[in-house]
């Protein structure tokens, strides 16, 4: 099966980041108790920091190394839409569990304030949400692919939405 990120430790996810200043990333709140992640669920490492839920932070291997985005969570508005789909893993949720996170732009466009962004599971579970280890809040449509063909689709799509962000376009 797809899948399983080796184990990071703080100095390699806070050194991973593409998007920010090293001061922001060593001030950024890493998730709280790494050594109790199960790595072998993840294909990405995401999380919200707690203290400030709109700030959000994926990393991922990508060509032989580590790359992390740091994202501002949209504040959520009164849609009247009733189901939202993830623009990563595909999987339906309430309006409320589907989140726009946008994220600066490397290089000078980053420094004019130019972002990128896309519609990711709230919580940034989506490796969960694929293998079943977490449900979503609405029933699901389940189509006849494999979770490893699953997990190939959302690395794609994630990997499309890193491409933009490497991309200073200033």
């Amino acid at each position: 099966m797809i899948g399983g990120v080796e184990a990071m430790d703080e100095g390699a996810i806070r050194a991973s980041f593409v998007n920010c200043s090293k001061g922001e990333a060593r001030r950024l709140s890493l998730p709280a108790k790494l050594a109790d992640v199960d790595w072998d669920d993840l294909d990405f490492l995401g999380w919200r920091d707690p203290k400030a839920p709109s700030n959000a932070y994926l990393v991922l291997p990508r060509e032989g190394r580590l790359v992390g985005l740091a994202m501002r969570a949209a504040t959520p508005n009164a849609s009247q839409l009733k189901r939202s789909l993830c623009a990563l893993c595909m999987t339906t949720h309430a309006a409320s569990d589907v989140t726009l996170f946008a994220a600066r732009r490397t290089g000078n466009a980053g420094k004019l304030g130019n972002t990128v962004g896309t519609y990711i599971c709230a919580d940034l579970a989506c490796s969960l949400y694929l293998r079943g280890k977490r449900k979503p809040s609405t029933p699901n449509f389940k189509p006849s692919s494999t979770v490893d063909e699953d997990v190939t689709r959302m690395m794609a799509s994630l990997n499309k939405f890193v491409d933009e962000v490497l991309t200073d376009n200033a």
